[in-house]
């Protein structure tokens, strides 16, 4: 029978049938316990490193800006503490992008969502919005009855307050995103005195809303339905990866305190697990952990803290609910031991994919040149042969100071014969015959240099040749390779 069919006869009988079920508001209760210190800790960590690292100084030197972690979209530079990016070097970003997302495969193959329960920014915002929330209304019982009462001032005293407090902390999000940008204190007055870029206060609106709307309004539907990761990661795992458990092996059958009881006293099976739901009313996304594993879960480990106090309450050993394999569960069940493999094929080779992209960039960023030079030749006519049999090689140098302060290059070309001329137009500046060029700060300079054989030189038609250029006061040196044209002469 056809899905329209069944349809047409349910409506004939009176019945609705609805294709989409509206998403039930969930009231999270506060818990105490190992891992609720945990989140706290690194709640605090890394909203303190995010909120106040752009006030954070680093010197320079002159004409450098003292910001430690600045991304400077004029000047075309990204700072943080001693290294600093420049735009051409888009390959560490990219290798910075390849370790977050192996780090991420990392941490899954070794304890599942562990980004998800602890570190993504969504959390962290979501768990700060929580506390607000139980600061200002009360617990889950208390904001359940709250939703029920009817509207008073009393009410909407507690409403504005909440929403006052979330769109601060939303706000200076959005602040806190924008002082990367530009230095900290000064768009910090700019901002307070309404004299900063319109840009600023655009990327404040749309970070203070987003933030507002995701962590106070949207909580668990952005990590259920708009982020990615849990599909992802529900392909990558493997039985060996510690995932937040519920031992039903240890668990079942479950029954009330008083019920499991008699049946321990008759002899009868019956499970450590009273049914009191603890783990479900606290959990941030509405899953009930032991119907086993789900995409929903964000593995944060209150669930756990939940469990184990209620356990500690009835006189029953922790650890009902915790981080566990499938396949330590059946083994307990046939009598072995259980068996953790954090060290396996699958987490070395992450990590070590991991230490080789840190490694390369590591030694890239080390062994870079602050200047640059390309060579570009003449086309047409590729060389000049002048009247004395002299021959001409013309070419476009161009020469790159990534340095924020003037710098004098020499310029030299090897390869030549002894005999043979280089000059640059429009610099008069030389030593021992070699072109000295100034070029300004963060700059690049083009400079035309002709390149002159004596024709008594016996040149093969092409001659291989190096432009070199030296740095007048660190003596840094950088080449670019060439050719110097000659006619064929018999």
């Amino acid at each position: 029978m056809s899905t329209d069919t069944e349809t047409h006869q349910a409506g004939q009988a009176g019945q609705t049938e609805t294709w989409f079920e509206a998403a039930k508001k969930i009231y999270p209760m506060a818990t105490h316990g190992k891992f609720r210190r945990i989140k706290w800790g690194l709640l605090f960590l890394t909203l303190g490193i995010y909120y106040f690292l752009p006030f954070i100084r680093y010197d320079r030197g002159p004409d450098a800006p003292s910001q430690a972690v600045l991304v400077d979209m004029e000047n075309r530079r990204a700072y943080f503490f001693f290294i600093e990016i420049w735009p051409q070097e888009v390959y560490y970003l990219t290798g910075l992008l390849i370790i977050a997302a192996v780090a991420l495969f990392l941490m899954n193959a070794v304890a599942g969502r562990i980004w998800c329960g602890y570190l993504c920014p969504q959390t962290v915002w979501t768990d700060l919005f929580l506390w607000v929330e139980r600061k200002v209304e009360g617990d889950r019982r208390e904001r359940m009855a709250l939703d029920k009462e009817p509207l008073s001032f009393g009410k909407v005293r507690k409403r504005i307050t909440k929403h006052f407090f979330w769109l601060m902390i939303a706000w200076w999000t959005g602040g806190a995103w924008v002082l990367y940008f530009n230095d900290a204190p000064t768009l910090v007055w700019q901002l307070l005195t309404f004299q900063a870029p319109m840009v600023a206060y655009v990327w404040i609106a749309i970070l203070t809303s987003t933030t507002y709307l995701l962590a106070g309004f949207m909580r668990e539907q952005v990590c259920i339905y708009m982020c990615p990761w849990p599909r992802i990661q529900a392909a990558l795992t493997d039985e060996k990866a510690l995932n937040v458990t519920y031992l039903w092996d240890r668990g079942e059958p479950r029954g009330s305190l008083k019920q499991n009881r008699k049946l321990a006293e008759q002899g009868m099976p019956a499970g450590d697990c009273i049914d009191c739901y603890q783990c479900f009313q606290v959990c941030p996304t509405g899953v009930d952990i032991r119907k086993g594993m789900q995409l929903d879960c964000i593995q944060c480990g209150l669930c756990i803290d939940a469990c184990d106090n209620v356990m500690t309450k009835i006189g029953k050993p922790t650890g009902l609910i915790g981080y566990d394999t499938d396949e330590n569960i059946q083994r307990r069940i046939e009598g072995k031991e259980p068996v953790y493999e954090i060290v396996r094929p699958r987490t070395i080779i992450y990590a070590a994919v991991i230490v080789l992209v840190g490694a390369i960039m590591l030694f890239t960023l080390l062994n870079r040149d602050f200047a640059d030079i390309s060579v570009l030749h003449d086309r047409n006519p590729v060389f000049v042969e002048l009247s004395d049999g002299s021959v001409r090689n013309g070419y476009t140098v161009r020469l790159s100071n990534k340095r924020l302060h003037s710098r004098s290059f020499m310029l030299h070309v090897e390869g030549m014969p002894p005999n043979t001329s280089v000059e640059a137009i429009g610099v008069d500046t030389s030593f021992a015959g070699r072109p000295i060029l100034e070029v300004g700060p963060d700059t690049t300079r083009e400079v035309r240099v002709l390149v002159t054989s004596p024709g008594w030189e016996k040149l093969p038609p092409s001659t291989p040749v190096t432009f070199r250029i030296t740095e007048s006061v660190m003596g840094e040196v950088v080449t670019a390779k060439d050719t110097f044209k000659a006619p064929d002469r018999p």
